[in-house]
């Protein structure tokens, strides 16, 4: 099928390379001409695990990308994968997808018109973009305006994505479900035509919810939000087992064993980031506010997890006074697999030893640059084991994998005190250790 994915960020891009994978001619579109020329040339503008060996070998072939439109109107189906930025409200600024829509509904108008649309003529556009069921009918406002007297050749449906950043090629090549929002039994069976490829190519037998736009939309926020909310509560009681002496994860383990509750998502830390968990889960609330409903378990959630960094420095400041002591953090990006510092944990555990007074030097494997740019005062070491050097403390933020291995490089520390956010570091004769639910 020929596909036309508007918006080249992360799951624009993702999705743009996984279904020129899965054999579909795709055309990329964004206005940043150096996205455009980066993914042209092979290459993600975003540090995604698996993404470059895609745009490496499709693009040029059945991939492309542009800052144009006029790829949409002998598209099958176009997605739209503009970025829903917060407000300071915690909703979300539909403008640039509501842009996004009408130019592509311009851009459906000027294909070649026929007095009675047929399911040739007709044009599929798949909104991939997370927004709360109201904002379903703006976007739908926006693109029936853009596309003028061809608007009753246009299908709207919703397609949330469920891509986690740092495995989201295997997220799209596996996924646990598909949801297809839209009233239309055509906009189904293309939907289904077009995931068929991947659909054949998975062993396990994915679930597809179809329903309607809004509800598929809201099945993304609820996702979400139970997911942040099960790590809060798992830090919240990650909390009262430190004040007990008892280890939370000997506890989690227990817990997930129960088929009611599960294994996953009960790591109790320093909590969540990124740019998935804190906006929807403040857009959600957010709609949930101007519908008259104070979601308090929602605001629970988000308490909890804004704690955990402050509960992390108290810690630190139970051992040792930071004021003009060198202290690493280790762990940049808000998880690991990706560069991505949006609401990272890492920010509030900087900004506090800053306000401490501490001379902090940053470490992390790939989003060293980005955070670069938030804190350009930071010192940033080229190794963990050189961000520990004469370092008076350290703080684990991000797990990745070699902050495990580091051994014998906390022995260059001077009377060495390590916080672990992440259950990490292994206690060990010399270090003071402390977890920060364990």
């Amino acid at each position: 099928m020929r596909v036309t994915v508007v918006g080249s960020g992360y799951v624009g891009t993702t999705l743009a390379a996984c279904l020129a994978d899965a054999g579909h001619d795709v055309t990329a579109v964004d206005i940043d001409p150096d996205v455009v020329a980066a993914i042209n040339d092979g290459r993600a503008a975003i540090h995604e695990p698996g993404l470059d060996d895609l745009l490496a070998e499709h693009a040029g072939d059945r991939l492309r990308a542009t800052t144009e439109y006029d790829g949409v109107p002998d598209a099958d189906v176009t997605f739209l994968a503009i970025g829903t930025p917060s407000r300071a409200d915690g909703s979300i600024d539909l403008g640039p997808l509501s842009a996004a829509a009408e130019m592509t509904g311009e851009a459906i108008s000027t294909a070649t018109e026929t007095a009675e649309p047929t399911a040739a003529d007709r044009h599929l556009v798949v909104v991939k973009s997370t927004i709360t069921p109201p904002g379903v009918g703006e976007i739908r406002e926006a693109l029936l305006a853009g596309a003028g007297d061809a608007a009753d050749r246009v299908e709207l449906a919703t397609n949330p994505e469920f891509l986690r950043e740092g495995t989201a090629v295997d997220d799209f090549r596996h996924p646990d479900k598909l949801v297809f929002g839209t009233d239309s039994d055509w906009a189904v069976d293309r939907l289904e035509a077009l995931y068929e490829p991947l659909l054949v190519a998975t062993d396990a037998d994915v679930p597809v919810v179809r329903t309607d736009p809004e509800t598929a939309v809201m099945i993304k926020y609820a996702n979400n939000a139970f997911l942040a909310a099960k790590i809060s509560l798992a830090n919240d009681l990650g909390n009262v087992c430190k004040r007990f002496g008892i280890d939370a994860y000997e506890v989690m383990d227990a817990v997930g064993l129960d088929d009611r509750i599960g294994a996953q998502f009960l790591r109790s830390g320093v909590g969540w980031g990124g740019s998935c968990f804190p906006k929807d889960v403040d857009a959600i609330r957010s709609a949930a506010r101007e519908a008259g409903y104070e979601p308090p378990m929602l605001e629970a959630a988000v308490a909890v997890n804004d704690s955990q960094p402050e509960r992390m420095l108290e810690l630190l400041d139970s051992h040792v006074d930071v004021a003009g002591e060198r202290v690493a953090v280790l762990g940049l990006a808000f998880k690991p697999g990706t560069d991505d510092i949006r609401n990272s944990r890492a920010i509030p555990i900087i900004e506090g030893l800053q306000a401490r007074g501490a001379e902090v030097v940053g470490y992390d494997p790939v989003a060293t640059d980005t955070m670069r740019e938030r804190f350009p005062d930071v010192a940033y070491a080229d190794s963990a084991a050189a961000a520990l050097d004469d370092a008076r403390a350290a703080l684990v933020v991000t797990d990745w994998d070699e902050f495990a291995a580091l051994g014998d490089a906390f022995d260059a520390m001077a009377e060495p005190v390590v916080i672990d956010g992440r259950r990490v570091i292994e206690r060990r004769d010399g270090l003071t250790y402390e977890g920060l639910t364990w």
